[in-house]
């Protein structure tokens, strides 16, 4: 927590309570169903919590605004995003059950009104978002796929609505066909180690009827 507050320190008395208790309640639920690895559980707050409010330093979500978030697994980066904007409407997709019931317990047990939860693939999703995010489940050309047709028309903020997506390591040649995608290193706002090579990548996506 105290990783949390000195990279966010104006969260509100109900925030703090909402990501204190995230530690126990995965702790809780993985040893039932296995959503996080042994020794990221340990370190949730900066393996999970932080790397996914990466997304909040390249964009903040403006109230009303529709987010999908795609592969979400346990929840990353989803539920920290939704606890951090809790007046942004996110949409959390896996096609794995276990996972989205540990996603609707930890949703529910927090009182995130705000959360959507489906038990779906992506391609399944009809409606139509202001961004798509997630944490490197797959290619960025297999991932354009998945999301074709799923972004908002209207642009409501500084960056142009598309993906912003979470991936590590030398992304030059993943990202070779797509000119308009831009790069955040996250140790551009993040002084731990663990975030020496992950990135959120933004790509602009047209509307498509």
């Amino acid at each position: 927590m105290e990783l949390l507050l000195k990279y966010f320190p104006h969260l509100s008395e109900n925030q703090l309570d909402q990501f204190g208790r995230l530690s126990e309640l995965y702790k809780d639920w993985n040893l039932k169903i296995n959503v996080v690895s042994r020794k990221d559980i340990e370190e949730l707050y900066l393996r999970h919590v932080l790397h996914s409010l990466g997304i909040a330093k390249v964009q903040e979500f403006l109230p009303g605004s529709k987010v999908l978030d795609v592969g979400t697994g346990g929840g990353f980066p989803g539920i920290p995003l939704a606890i951090l904007y809790p007046e942004t409407n996110f949409h959390l997709v896996d096609s794995i059950g276990k996972k989205i019931k540990v996603v609707e317990e930890v949703s529910g047990a927090l009182e995130l009104t705000n959360v959507k939860v489906t038990n779906a693939r992506v391609e399944t999703v009809t409606d139509q978002y202001d961004f798509i995010v997630s944490r490197a489940v797959a290619q960025m050309e297999t991932f354009v796929h998945w999301v074709k047709g799923r972004v908002a028309k209207r642009q409501k903020h500084e960056l142009k609505n598309g993906i912003l997506y979470l991936k590590g390591g030398d992304l030059k040649d993943e990202l070779a066909n797509y000119p308009k995608a831009t790069i955040y290193k996250l140790q551009d706002y993040y002084k731990e180690d663990f975030f020496e090579t992950k990135s959120v990548v933004h790509l602009p996506l047209k509307y498509k009827p």
